[in-house]
């Protein structure tokens, strides 16, 4: 299980830098996304991969999960959506003042 999780946070990880380092607006927005997706399964999973748990106690359950990742990843989430709304208004306002939507300044 641990390994699976490690090749799929590695495997977000390797695309949203992709799409960070293309020229457009509208990758880098997906880019950063996806890192913060792969950055809140790694969060997620280091609280501890357990079979057969609750996230509420129960009387005779002895193999319980942290609940510290939990929150921070339900931090993150909102923190992650919000600076997404953010970038999206952003680009959309620089592609209408500027007429293009390239990062790099280049129009050509």
């Amino acid at each position: 299980m641990e390994l699976t999780l490690s090749i799929l946070i590695g495997t977000m990880t390797a695309s949203a830098v992709y799409l960070l380092l293309r020229g457009r607006t509208f990758p880098v927005v997906l880019g950063l996304s996806l890192l913060g997706y792969a950055v809140n399964i790694f969060l997620f999973a280091s609280g501890g991969l357990t079979r057969n748990s609750a996230p509420l106690v129960e009387h005779g359950l002895k193999n319980l999960p942290d609940p510290l990742p939990q929150a921070l990843v339900l931090t993150a989430i909102v923190i992650g959506f919000g600076m997404t709304a953010f970038l999206v208004v952003l680009a959309l306002r620089a592609f209408r003042d500027l007429g293009d939507d390239r990062v790099d300044g280049g129009g050509e």
